[in-house]
């Protein structure tokens, strides 16, 4: 028989109750016990949504308030001094360690944060030393597993690996020079061991131990430290399930077969080709091989056929019994359910499954592998097909208009009319900046009493002329308080964007949008991502009428403000019956007549937003040198249509650049900004090494964090970043955008950021 299995679950709440329990506790309105309830009504409805729709092997342990790394770490003890010692419990330690803390007298900065391989998922980064106490605080594992246990349903626990754990931490500061978190190996596996040993002696059968590092070119070089580990592990652990996801294993995999694993997950959804290679590799072995046959990370219904196909190759090549069906990885990075989706389409909906659907999904694929007679199965397998064949027969009708000019793009549409040093002395007589200019990434905070116009509006208790009119009054305010503290190169505060990538979806032909399919980005901030169906082509102009109000109030210059065609593709969920190559460049070109029709109107710097572009890189080296050469493209081709007075302005968050420096070089924005903070400014290096020599914002506060920073760490930060870079070329500016910030310290935050800069004018002259 061949069994089906799910990797991992939203933790969010079908109505997003996670989030509004989270909330309510940072703001004091509910207890500690309030939130731990919430919590425990979300993972047992959560177990019981995924046992209901058949599938064999439901996942525990994977749930989080915050991030599952941040969990792991909290309960590994590898808490950084600076959380220690406050007096605080170890849930608002935990909280801490996510997002900051300033109050009570406590005031920490939150952890790193950076991207979850190649998603729009955030993971805090964990901080290693030479003197990390490695001890178990709790064992979340197993405390989940008789939670569900308890609630009448046997989970698979799911873990994440030690050598993944310590590869995607960092050295903490301080740390001796040439220190690698690996070296801690044999100190933490006596602590996995317990783990493990107690999942096992509770009844746990399997246990899912996620190695996603597997799936990268560096882990060739730990082949020594997996053989070891997981020979000391297997003896005491129930069945390991070694899992990998988001990429093929390529050359790992000739150690990964020899290892003592029970089983092994591959993703057949991202990588489809490594499944013979793998069959042979065990079938002499007796691993159970997991099949990652259903998208954990889109949202298209899976193609049965096109699955049976590739289950069947394993199936003949191993038996039912050695073969799991499976998401490709979590379900963490869909939405919930499509039950709650009411104003799609019929025909909208009969494309898309979400997590609850794509558990189903799972089970009817393993019941058809295991020769399953159930007319339920034949019925599923049916309706399938019938959906697919409709889906394929939409894509088959494509905008000829969209498809032949993508066809014609020239080269000469990818490069601005002079070099930066010409562009340079050209924009600093038009815009007439000062010395170390302040700017803010583009939103601002994105109030209640905006959220609440926006919903009547769509309730219709707000016509659209009263709407506008709110619209206007928010964007003088942001406008007058920008220059009522001194920032030099304005921005109108976005308060008419829901999303900075599902406004623009809204207003492109080719997307369509949901209600309620949620995704969580990190922490409390979900996101609800648009979804691609077709061409995308611009109707019309997205952004002028607001850009151009906002310059019409001021004397000083307006910042419009778009996001890039390779941001807009990464974060929605995109088409899969076309390249996303194709997808980005027709971003691209609806964006260049935004941009065309901005310059026009008057607006004399613009930011195209490309917090992505390092997230969508591939995951493994070969694969770069095509992405990078479309996406940089895309970039340019959206910006390139301009003249050489109009500044062009890019963002990019939780970056590393080291390996994509050139590609960065090549975007040839006029000024680009960048998360440095968290990063203790460590990409500032790099950007030296290299010799940047466009204008450059590193960001001098974290903006995802309540925390104020006080005028001395401004200056302090600025002073560390002209240690680095020139001072003609550097912009001062927060890390990211406002929106997720309340007006008291984004106010008292900027205004330090506009102190800082007078102090560097004043001291660098």
């Amino acid at each position: 028989m061949v069994f089906s299995s799910v990797l991992g679950f939203p933790r969010i709440g079908a109505n997003r109750e996670i989030k509004k329990a989270v909330e309510a506790y940072w703001a004091g309105k509910i207890s500690a016990e309030d939130l731990n309830k919430a919590a425990a009504e979300v993972k047992k409805a959560s177990w019981n949504s995924v046992k209901s729709q058949g599938v064999d092997f439901v996942p525990s342990g994977e749930f989080s308030l915050y991030d599952h790394v941040l969990d792991h770490a909290a309960a590994f003890n590898v808490i950084p001094k600076r959380y220690v010692g406050l007096g605080l419990s170890p849930l608002d330690v935990y909280f801490a360690m996510g997002r900051g803390r300033q109050s009570e007298g406590v005031d920490v900065p939150a952890s790193e944060m950076k991207k979850w391989f190649d998603s729009n998922y955030h993971f805090v980064v964990p901080e290693f030393s030479e003197e990390t106490d490695f001890k178990l605080n709790f064992n979340k594992a197993l405390e989940e597993f008789n939670e569900a246990k308890a609630a009448g349903i046997t989970t698979r626990p799911v873990v994440l690996g030690p050598i993944s754990f310590l590869v995607l931490g960092k050295a903490a500061k301080g740390s001796k020079p040439g220190f690698q978190p690996i070296s801690l190996l044999p100190k933490l596996l006596p602590i996995y061991t317990k783990l493990l040993s107690d999942l096992k002696d509770a009844g746990a059968e399997w246990v899912q131990i996620d190695e996603p590092v597997l799936i990268l070119d560096s882990a060739a070089s730990l082949e020594k430290e997996f053989t070891s580990t997981y020979a000391e592990l297997a003896p005491l652990a129930p069945k390991i399930l070694l899992t990998t996801y988001f990429a093929r294993l390529d050359s790992n995999l000739n150690f990964v077969a020899k290892l003592p694993v029970s089983g092994l997950h591959i993703d057949l959804d991202r990588a489809p080709g490594q499944l013979q290679e793998v069959v042979d590799a065990i079938k002499n072995t007796n691993i159970v091989l997991s099949l990652g046959l259903v998208s954990g990370r889109n949202i298209w219904k899976t193609d049965f056929d096109a699955a049976l196909k590739l289950g069947k190759v394993a199936v003949d090549a191993l038996g039912q019994e050695r073969v799991i069906v499976a998401t490709s990885s979590s379900l963490l990075h869909t939405p919930v359910t499509l039950a709650s989706e009411t104003k799609l389409t019929p025909e909208q909906k009969d494309w898309f499954s979400f997590a609850t659907e794509k558990a189903a999904e799972v089970a009817t694929l393993a019941a058809s592998l295991s020769n399953s007679q159930d007319p339920k199965v034949a019925a599923a397998l049916e309706a399938n097909k019938t959906s697919i064949a409709a889906r394929r027969a939409f894509e088959a009708n494509s905008d000829d208009t969209v498809r032949k000019r993508v066809a014609a793009i020239t080269p000469d549409q990818l490069e601005r009319k002079s070099p930066f040093a010409v562009r340079k002395e050209i924009q600093a007589k038009h815009i007439n900046l000062p010395k170390f200019p302040t700017t803010t990434i583009g939103s601002f905070p994105q109030t209640k009493e905006i959220r609440l116009a926006r919903a009547k509006l769509g309730k219709g208790e707000l016509t659209s002329e009263q709407y506008e009119e709110f619209i206007k009054k928010e964007i003088e305010t942001v406008v007058r308080f920008q220059e009522k503290i001194g920032l030099d190169l304005l921005v109108h505060g976005e308060p008419e964007r829901n999303d900075m990538v599902q406004y623009f979806g809204e207003q492109l032909n080719g997307f369509v949008f949901t209600q309620n399919a949620w995704v969580q980005s990190y922490g409390s901030r979900y996101v609800r991502p648009p979804i691609i169906v077709s061409d995308v082509s611009r109707p019309g102009p997205m952004t002028v009428k607001w850009s151009s109000y906002a310059q019409s109030l001021t004397n000083k210059p307006m910042k419009g403000m778009l996001t890039g065609p390779v941001t807009i593709l990464n974060w929605s969920f995109p088409r899969a019956d076309v390249s996303r190559e194709l997808q980005s460049k027709q971003l691209a070109l609806a964006l260049r007549d935004e941009v065309v029709d901005l310059e026009k109107a008057g607006i004399h710097a613009i930011q195209v937003d490309e917090p992505a572009i390092r997230e969508g890189l591939p995951l493994r080296r070969a694969d770069w040198d095509a992405y990078l050469k479309w996406a940089v493209d895309s970039f340019k081709l959206a910006t390139a249509g301009v003249s050489d007075t109009l500044q062009t302005h890019s963002h990019f968050c939780y970056s590393d650049f080291d390996d994509i420096f050139p590609s960065i070089q090549r975007l040839d924005a006029d000024v680009i900004s960048i998360e440095a903070s968290k990063a203790d400014m460590k990409l500032l290096n790099t950007f030296k090494h290299y010799g940047y020599s466009n204008q450059i914002g590193p960001g001098v506060y974290d903006i995802h964090s309540p925390r104020v920073p006080g005028e001395q760490e401004i200056k302090d930060r600025v002073k560390a970043m002209l240690d680095i870079l020139p001072d003609s070329l550097l912009f001062v500016n927060p890390d990211c955008g406002l929106k997720t910030r309340g007006w008291k310290e984004t106010e008292a935050s900027l205004v330090n950021l506009v102190n800082g800069a007078k102090w560097a004018r004043e001291n660098y002259a």
